[in-house]
């Protein structure tokens, strides 16, 4: 078979940038290793900055983004038994919404189901050929039959794990791990704040965020290297009190449907092209979640490529050739926000020495008071969490 451009992967990026060649005309395959199930039933991320939801507006992708999202106007930093809002609208006139990346790729893939799209799940041993030259190709297994799809593109957003990257000979990751983990839980509880909380206390980092107004979503610091078979509901709610607790205001508890454990780290390709193959979202880059960048980074990845593109087959080749320099430029700057936010905010124990670990944490207070001291200190964080431009 043959067509325009052939997407591996179906998560947010490929599922998004398929809608952004459509509205054009521009036909695309999608190329899925997992199950449609398992897709969908995955829980990540959910923070979209204004960006992410202006692009989704853009497309009419935001019906149900619209009726379930949650508006939020800024974050608290808590620190000292003392909490400080953030306004991001006051500060920079813009928001946050929270909207789970499940609920987004449901979304996307109910869209794609309207339309007709070709999405097709479960497909085995998929690899990209001749991305060097003028008529790349794709093999892949699906339903035990071989496919070769022919096409002018090949867009890898197939994640970390994905065959695409692999493909660019020469590449080079550019990563770090932190020495600390996140022990997330799905809570049917309503939720105890407005806005997220982000605590640093001597016990460790604790979050308090959502993903509705039945549901919240809590994380602690804990070692990489714990196990979730050590952390019963009653240890995990006494830590969340702990750290989250300020006089006068109460964290209520329910009944937790999922928890696990998520190592920390950063990684960056050093390109996010080669002849007609592009990288985008996760096979790119991959961000600690301190920031809520992940999502954010997918989606501005397909929004300069879907733009490129569409440039591309309208004669103009200039943003296509730029579109790795260009979106690596906007990734190491959500970047250093990132680690900004979680090296502030996750207590460090590296060292045996008591002495410099008290130093180290008091340097983190210091920061937080002078963060939430200065009106451009905070416009600074504003800018940056309620997202750099696409």
């Amino acid at each position: 078979m043959r067509t325009q451009v052939a997407i591996i992967g179906a998560g947010p990026a490929g599922l998004l940038l398929g809608h952004i060649l459509h509205r054009v005309g521009i036909q695309f395959v999608i190329l899925e290793q997992k199950s449609r199930e398992y897709i969908l039933g995955r829980i990540r991320a959910g923070v979209l900055e204004q960006g992410s939801v202006d692009i989704l507006h853009e497309l009419g992708l935001d019906s149900d983004l619209a009726e379930r999202g949650l508006t939020h106007h800024g974050i608290y930093l808590q620190y000292e038994g003392q909490r400080h809002h953030i306004d991001f609208l006051d500060l920079v006139g813009r928001t946050v919404t929270i909207y789970g990346q499940q609920a987004l790729v449901k979304h996307l893939l109910a869209e794609h189901d309207r339309i007709g799209s070709d999405v097709r799940f479960e497909v085995d041993d998929v690899q990209p050929h001749e991305v060097e030259g003028d008529a790349p190709f794709v093999t892949a297994v699906h339903d035990g039959e071989e496919l070769r799809i022919d096409c002018d593109f090949v867009i890898g957003s197939d994640g970390y794990h994905g065959v695409c990257r692999p493909a660019i000979p020469g590449i080079r990751a550019l990563e770090r791990s932190y020495p600390y983990a996140w022990l997330g839980i799905l809570s049917h509880v309503p939720p105890s704040t407005d806005d997220l909380i982000y605590a640093l206390h001597p016990s460790g980092f604790a979050m308090h965020s959502m993903r509705s107004l039945e549901v919240s979503r809590l994380y602690l610091q804990v070692d990489p290297d714990e196990s979730i078979d050590d952390w019963p509901d009653d240890r995990i709610w006494e830590q969340l009190q702990l750290r989250l607790g300020t006089p006068g205001w109460t964290l209520h508890e329910g009944a937790i449907s999922e928890k696990s454990i998520t190592p920390m780290r950063s990684f960056v390709a050093s390109t996010l092209e080669h002849g007609r193959l592009f990288l985008a979202g996760d096979a790119g880059h991959i961000v600690p979640p301190t920031g809520a960048k992940g999502l954010n980074s997918a989606i501005a990845d397909v929004a300069l490529l879907g733009r490129s593109l569409v440039a591309r087959y309208g004669g103009d080749e200039g943003p296509l050739k730029s579109y790795s320099r260009s979106a690596l430029a906007r990734q190491w700057k959500v970047q250093q926000f990132s680690q900004w936010m979680t090296e502030m905010l996750h207590v460090h124990r590296e060292s045996p020495d008591e002495a410099t670990r008290a130093f180290r944490y008091r340097t983190q207070v210091g920061q937080l008071e002078y963060t939430t001291g200065s009106r451009h200190a905070q416009a600074a964080l504003a800018e940056q969490y309620a997202g750099l431009p696409f």
